[in-house]
């Protein structure tokens, strides 16, 4: 157990506290909520960064990140989904949960044919990820209607389509070794 290792585990830990905080009926419970998911979205950078820097990848730290990740965006959507009970702000977050189910197996499938690294991150992805926690953040600290909220789900709905693009960029990517199977 390192560092990053522990980051990482504190940003799943978050998850339930997030789910409390958007339920608590005070006014200063969906900003503490905002907070906590800004200090998860910082962590998922530090994590990564610390192992790099300090020398300490682990096999557990590499399953890990990219679950915690997926486990606290889907979270923060499906609660905003029902916070925000709105079609504009529902079918992007449904397409970013499809395009991570897709590609979290078109991953295990291409690791289970050797060929990983064809599905790696792409600098499309990260600027995903960064549009999309950008979104959840201000999607969380303001509430329905106001004009930050409305930035929030604008930016959603570029992270949607850039998580489409990718997505597209991944089964292209892949698709000589999916082909062949069929």
């Amino acid at each position: 157990m390192n560092i990053p290792n522990i980051l990482t585990l504190a940003r799943i830990a978050f998850i339930p506290l997030l789910v409390v905080f958007v339920y608590l009926p005070y006014s200063w419970s969906m900003p503490v909520a905002a907070g906590l998911f800004a200090l998860a979205s910082v962590t998922d950078w530090l994590d990564g960064y610390l192992a790099r820097r300090w020398n300490q990848s682990t096999p557990f730290g590499a399953f890990l990140d990219p679950v915690a990740d997926k486990l606290m965006v889907a979270v923060a959507l499906a609660l905003l989904i029902e916070r925000f009970d709105s079609v504009w702000l529902t079918l992007p977050a449904l397409v970013i949960i499809g395009r991570e189910i897709v590609i979290s197996a078109l991953r295990e499938w291409m690791a289970e044919m050797g060929k990983r690294g064809s599905v790696a991150v792409s600098w499309l992805g990260k600027i995903k990820t960064t549009l999309q926690m950008i979104a959840l953040l201000l999607l969380l600290a303001f509430a329905p209607s106001t004009q930050l909220s409305l930035l929030g789900v604008v930016t959603l709905h570029v992270a949607a389509i850039l998580t489409l693009w990718s997505m597209l960029m991944y089964l292209r990517a892949a698709w000589p070794h999916l082909s062949r199977s069929m």
